[in-house]
């Protein structure tokens, strides 16, 4: 397989940020819709929110690639999808909220967390990995509360507060199964492949450089809005 040069490197965070800092963004659309829609437009704005959610997306690729059976695959994402309704319900209700850029550049660490272990990362420095189940679950607990925050920048109203939480919750949990579809599709594909290994490990240095990509990006955010 080639080795990644600085150059190389350099070149896909330069191609990579701008993208991945589009995640999420929270538009004029996006509120005008949720003003007029009612409660299904919370819904659809929660599965377009989770479809272009790149970083969210990026970590549950990660834990893809490190399951081999469609029965861990259900059993991490379940555990994964129980942390990010605890915290998007109970945060969102509770009016929780921390700065976006700081919380999403902890989304990044567990990017670039996944990628660093599906590579072997700890075993190199001779470390032994963390429980991945547990911090699958408190990663879906992070990034739940990621959505929260996103989701309380919206002018929600006084109105049906927890149904249009629970909408909005429904919604990203619809487009996570839409988004995962093609993902487990094309990995299990990829697996008998003779080249899967150079492409797992593409996708996983993929994953790293996104990762550090994108909590540079958002410290940047963060230090330049205060």
């Amino acid at each position: 397989m080639k080795q990644l040069h600085s150059k190389d490197i350099l070149f896909l965070i330069v191609v990579l940020v701008p993208f991945l800092g589009m995640a999420h963004d929270v538009s004029s659309a996006d509120q005008e819709l949720l003003r007029n829609g009612g409660l299904w437009a919370y819904i659809q704005v929660g599965a377009t929110h989770m479809l272009t959610g790149y970083d969210h997306l990026l970590f549950l690729t990660g834990v893809i690639f490190y399951l081999n059976s469609f029965v861990d695959i259900l059993k991490f994402i379940t555990v994964f999808t129980i942390g990010h309704c605890i915290t998007l319900i109970g945060a969102t209700y509770a009016g929780i909220t921390a700065d976006e850029h700081l919380v999403d550049a902890v989304i990044a660490i567990s990017v670039l967390y996944k990628g660093f272990e599906n590579l072997g990362g700890f075993e190199k420095w001779g470390v032994q990995s963390p429980n991945l189940l547990v911090m699958v679950g408190i990663f879906g607990l992070i990034h739940g509360f990621g959505l929260s925050t996103r989701l309380q920048s919206f002018d929600m109203g006084e109105d049906q507060v927890l149904a249009k939480i629970l909408c909005f919750n429904l919604g990203v949990e619809a487009g996570q199964v839409l988004a995962l579809i093609p993902i487990v599709f094309i990995i299990t594909l990829a697996r008998k492949h003779p080249q899967f290994r150079a492409f797992y490990k593409a996708v996983n240095w993929y994953l790293v450089l996104a990762g550090i990509g994108l909590f540079i990006y958002q410290l940047y955010g963060y230090f330049h809005g205060h």
